[in-house]
């Protein structure tokens, strides 16, 4: 039996029909790049600074002793100790490193660290803070759905979005305009002409800087009526649904291969005369029933609603989906007559009728299925890397792995063979991603790993749970 190498994680697409799309590339002799130190949104307030890390808190791992950090494409591993290391969180508290239990995976983070024997060891920890606004350009969630309901006219307000436009295509408030805080000066004309009107900024949530800096670039030009929606995207998205035009569904998730959930919320005859590719039969007059056949309820889990010329239909779904715990629902601006209207591919048929979720793999992770084909019998060009500590895999390992603690890969590279396939594990999937970096890191080209709880028997059986 020959291993192929891993290529990038396949996975299922976007489509509730479940369109499997592997992605494959021909060997490349790869460049070495210079790795990122500060995530690009970060740069819109901060400078790359010495011996410091501006990115997301992505994962720790006592075991190992080890933090990782995602900036933007690339992620870090940082050593730390326990004792030593201080930690800052989002409140002000000060700790150590048993703090690091309760920094939220995805929390913007600065690292500060000092290099030792081994690589970096950080020192500071700080969790990014709720950002500062006067508490009278403050309006709250349920000011901004007053404002919404009555409409731009009725309301006499203008809305932005401070969000980058990739950010914004992906779903917005409705009737927001964007107006990207790191291109305001470039896009300045897009504010109203009256300096008294009223104009609310808003962005990702309470950490975001960029709608508090847009609304002090537009006080600098003389507008005098600005009002913050601090809780931003987050907070309007937990009971009430988000927007998206054509265009953004086609660039933003359709071209990008985004997993979501597209429903299709017209009568079965008139969607039989066309529809959008990969959208599910979804019947506004049956929906109530439907949404028990839905994917599990998972605030993150996309759902896209559009519907025909009557637009109600879809914000009756999209309500009904928020009410049953849905929490990251969409309404596609103008419906079927507005996909057609922008010259968007129209698919003809049957459409699916069940709805299929498959969240995008983190790069590297690897199948179950495929895991379980490698750990039931070898081939001699791959080898499994049990990366648990020397005491944990006393109660059992896979038969033919190898146990090499995530920890000790940089000093004992020496004894892992570059012409296989290698695939780490550990026993929840944490230290396991861990040693996949650390393993492309240190140059191996063909790596994966199982994201899974595993558990062992002394006899090499094993039993898994994915996540």
């Amino acid at each position: 039996m020959t291993a192929k190498p891993l290529l990038p994680s396949a996975f299922v697409a976007a489509t509730a029909v479940g369109i499997s799309l592997a992605a494959s590339a021909p060997a490349m002799t790869e460049v070495p790049q210079v790795k990122p130190v500060i995530a690009k949104i970060c740069t819109n307030c901060h400078t790359a600074e010495a011996n410091t890390l501006r990115g997301y808190f992505d994962n720790v791992a006592f075991k190992a002793k080890t933090i990782q950090v995602r900036i933007d494409n690339s992620v870090e591993l940082i050593r730390f100790d326990e004792d030593e290391i201080k930690v800052v969180n989002s409140q002000g508290a000060t700790g150590d490193g048993e703090l690091l239990r309760k920094t939220p995976k995805g929390h913007e983070v600065k690292v500060e660290y000092t290099e030792r024997a081994g690589g970096r060891t950080a020192v500071r920890l700080i969790e990014k803070p709720p950002v500062t606004v006067s508490s009278d350009m403050l309006i709250t969630t349920a000011g901004v759905e007053r404002l919404v309901a009555l409409g731009p006219e009725k309301g006499r307000y203008f809305l932005f979005d401070s969000r980058p436009l990739p950010r914004f295509q992906e779903g917005a408030i409705p009737t927001a305009v964007n107006l990207p805080f790191p291109s305001f000066d470039k896009l300045v004309e897009r504010l109203p002409k009256d300096k008294n009107a009223l104009i609310v900024f808003y962005c990702s949530g309470p950490t975001c800087n960029m709608s508090p800096g847009s609304a002090t670039k537009a006080k600098k030009l003389g507008y005098t009526n600005i009002k913050v929606f601090k809780d931003g995207l987050p907070a309007w998205s937990v009971k009430n649904y988000a927007v998206l035009s054509p265009q953004a569904l086609q660039e933003a998730w359709l071209d990008k291969g985004l997993p979501h959930v597209l429903l299709d919320v017209r009568s079965p005859k008139e969607a039989a005369k066309g529809f959008i590719n990969g959208a599910v039969s979804f019947p506004a007059a049956w929906s109530a029933k439907l949404i028990k056949n839905l994917p599990p309820k998972d605030k993150k889990t996309p759902i896209i609603v559009y519907g025909g010329p009557d637009v109600k239909l879809a914000k009756k779904v999209a309500g009904q989906l928020l009410k049953a715990g849905y929490g990251n629902v969409k309404v596609l601006e103008g419906g079927f007559a507005g996909w057609q209207a922008a010259g968007y591919a129209v698919a003809s048929g049957t459409l699916a009728a069940k709805a299929v979720y498959v969240p995008k793999p983190r790069p590297g992770e690897m199948a179950v299925a495929e895991f379980k084909k490698y750990a039931a019998e070898l081939p001699p060009d791959v080898l499994i890397i049990d990366v648990r500590n020397g005491d944990e895999v006393k109660s059992g390992m896979i038969k033919g792995a190898v146990n090499i603690p995530v920890e000790e890969l940089t000093t004992r590279a020496g004894e892992i063979p570059k012409n296989k396939l290698l695939i780490a594990h550990c026993s929840t999937g944490v230290r396991a991603e861990m040693a996949y970096h650390a393993l492309k890191e240190l140059g191996f080209p063909s790596v994966g790993y199982l994201n899974a709880t595993v558990t062992f028997g002394k006899d090499g059986s094993y039993v898994l749970s994915v996540p």
